[in-house]
């Protein structure tokens, strides 16, 4: 028996000291991926466990500051028609909207060759960030470039934010931020006037958001004294996409009168359509600089060739719809209600008139008549001889010579 617990006990201590090394190596080994320790009642009573190991110290990430981003011209696309290598190059400078524009644009001039459109707008760009993109060192460089003859602007969605300059910042559409955007929207159609380019600046449309509509509205004022005071061209669109009321509205006729979609979903771009109907407004400023050319956009004009033409025209949208152009001088009382231009009748030839004003009865006018402005002829004072002889006239009877009865011979009876 105790033979048998001998032999027993050297079979396990042999089988320990084979084991050992092995299991010392894969404790070594598998030390990282051991699994946690289960706690037992005594580490719940007592205390220890796993929450009472030291947490692995935590290594951060060195912090990397990156650059902010700057916008950038786009390439210039070619035109899918080929175009006159004497061709008109028209420039759309702005933001997003700039480029929603020069694709309308190229569809309106799509079949002429005589002008290519050339999209240069940077979304997200504007007036009061020149960090992001500086559109007065562009212009200045383009020009030096000379990659364009004419130059349309389209720009301020991105402008209501704080301005920056000489070390202090300026609150959006206060006093101080008013002046140094009107200063620097200024210089920018100087650097375009200086180098005898031409440049059309399209104003601001209504937006869906009451709020950001009414900044626009103030950004699209400041522009256009800007502009004006520059000698720039202010195409002003804000009636031309809003309702009856003056207010915003998504939906509004196209250029031949049918009601679809303007704006899209975010209140703020213009759809293909509301792109096109823009493009044909900007379109008749442009004429002001370029002359040539079929449109490639078809226009929906009943006034046209008639005498109406001069007086109101198409589409038809907004505060544009209930006011016609009226002429000038005349005397319209205060009560009128406009006539919607939908009850225009189409006029025919107006008949000459017999009695039609002269300028030179203005020269004729005789000093001292009401339409004596100071050029008028003294009458001609009619001399002795040219005075009509004047007929001898009786003197007038006297009363008692009128009283008197007449006396009548009477014949003798004899």
């Amino acid at each position: 028996m105790l033979r048998r617990l001998i032999l027993i006990l050297l079979v396990a201590l042999f089988a320990v000291g084979e084991l050992t090394p092995a299991l010392v190596y894969a404790q070594d080994a598998g030390q990282s991926q051991q699994p946690p320790k289960r706690k037992s009642l005594f580490d719940f009573l007592f205390g220890g466990g796993q929450d009472d190991q030291a947490p692995p110290p935590v290594v951060k990430a060195p912090v990397v500051v990156a650059k902010p981003k700057k916008g950038v011209l786009p390439a210039v696309a070619k035109p899918s028609v080929q175009k006159s290598s004497t061709a008109v190059r028209l420039a759309v400078f702005g933001d997003v909207m700039a480029s929603d524009l020069a694709a309308a644009l190229d569809r309106y001039y799509a079949n002429d060759p005589n002008i290519v459109i050339v999209n240069q707008g940077v979304d997200g760009s504007g007036f009061a960030r020149p960090d992001f993109f500086d559109w007065n060192k562009t212009a200045g460089d383009l020009i030096q470039k000379n990659s364009f003859d004419v130059a349309v602007m389209f720009i301020g969605t991105n402008d209501r934010q704080s301005i920056k300059q000489d070390g202090n910042s300026y609150k959006a559409l206060t006093s101080d931020w008013s002046d140094a955007y009107k200063t620097r929207i200024a210089e920018f159609v100087q650097i375009l006037r200086a180098a005898n380019k031409p440049i059309i600046w399209v104003g601001m449309p209504a937006v869906a958001k009451p709020d950001l509509s009414a900044a626009l509205s103030q950004i699209g004022a400041i522009q256009q004294l800007a502009v004006f005071g520059g000698g720039g061209e202010y195409v002003d669109i804000y009636d031309r996409f809003v309702d009856d009321n003056g207010a915003y509205t998504d939906t509004g006729p196209d250029l031949n009168g049918n009601q679809i979609t303007m704006r899209r979903k975010d209140g703020i771009r213009f759809t293909s359509a509301g792109a096109d109907k823009l493009a044909y407004y900007v379109s008749q400023t442009i004429k002001l600089y370029y002359h040539g050319g079929s449109v490639g956009i078809s226009v929906a004009d009943a006034l046209a060739g008639t005498d109406a033409a001069l007086m109101v025209r198409p589409p038809y949208q907004g505060l544009g719809q209930t006011r016609l152009l009226e002429v000038a001088g005349a005397v319209i009382p205060l009560t009128q209600s406009a006539k919607p231009a939908t009850d225009l009748v189409t006029a025919g030839t107006a008949p000459a008139s017999s009695d039609a004003f002269d300028m030179t009865q203005l020269l004729d006018a005789p000093q001292g008549r009401v339409d004596d402005f100071g050029i008028g002829r003294a009458p001609k004072v009619p001399t002795d001889e040219s005075k009509p002889a004047t007929a001898a006239v009786a003197p007038p009877a006297t009363a008692a010579a009128l009283a008197s009865p007449v006396a009548t011979p009477v014949a003798a009876a004899q």
